[in-house]
């Protein structure tokens, strides 16, 4: 007969007693597996603990707290009945927002035995130390920068050169919609000039990664110029299908 697992409710009260400075604990019974995940999913590990969470079905947790806001969680370690798993919870804080996370190592849970004097020495010389040092770095990014890094809109620019796909494989663009000071870096990087079509093409012979790295090199120099550089494809060729012309209906000679 398997052994009894630890009462977790109970383990849980003793551990937050143990804990260096002020804890308590609360305990939660999941009615339904679903009922598991709206404190698992604040998970701050990326290790064991959300293995465990992720695919086991736990009836249980408990979540611990201290006074200064930092959240453990403590549920059973399944397939080790004399072991629980416990990590902590990333800071229930309006101002933390997800790009404050951005570099910051997770700290991570772990397993610890169902002794409570164990453990909490245990969590007190793993787990705690890590837990602050992440929780100082998302709270000076917080304050370093409370807004996400949004992307600026592009600069607006008076000259632009649009490169363009046509139908036949061709990429190129008419000289005349070339501003004068893009000709020369066009025939820098491998256009070259058709006469008799009026354009600047690529020669086929480069190839779609030829292309790419041309488009890509052009793109670049133009822009240190302030021209800007569009990609198209041609607007596809439209035929008017004429119907066919109705049979004539034959005539009737009388003599």
């Amino acid at each position: 007969m398997p052994p009894a697992r630890t009462d977790l409710n109970a383990f849980a009260a003793d551990l937050a007693l143990l804990l260096p400075n002020i804890w308590n604990s609360e305990y939660h019974h999941h009615a339904a597996y679903k009922d598991q995940f709206p404190i698992a999913e604040q998970l701050w590990d990326v290790g064991h603990v959300a293995w465990v969470v992720s695919d086991f079905v736990l009836t249980h947790d408990a979540v611990l707290h201290a006074t200064d806001g930092r959240r453990l969680y403590v549920t059973d370690r399944p397939l080790h009945p004399h072991q629980f798993v416990v990590a902590p919870l990333e800071p229930d804080d309006n101002h933390i927002k997800p790009h404050h996370f951005v570099g910051v190592d997770e700290p991570n849970g772990i397993a610890i035995p169902n002794d409570a004097l164990r453990a909490a020495t245990l969590i007190a010389r793993r787990l705690l130390p890590r837990f602050e040092r992440a929780l100082q770095a998302v709270r000076h990014n917080a304050a370093e920068q409370p807004e996400p890094p949004h992307r600026p809109a592009p600069p607006q620019v008076a000259q632009v050169v649009t490169l363009t796909w046509y139908s036949d494989g061709a990429l190129g663009t008419p000289y005349g919609s070339v501003p004068g000071e893009a000709r020369m870096t066009l025939y820098a990087h491998g256009f070259q000039y058709h006469p008799h079509q009026a354009a600047f093409l690529l020669p086929a012979v480069y190839g779609g990664d030829g292309h790419a790295l041309r488009i890509q090199a052009v793109a670049h120099r133009l822009a240190e110029r302030g021209i800007g550089v569009n990609l198209r494809h041609a607007a596809p060729a439209t035929t008017t299908v004429v119907p066919p012309t109705p049979p004539t209906a034959g005539r009737s000679y009388h003599r």
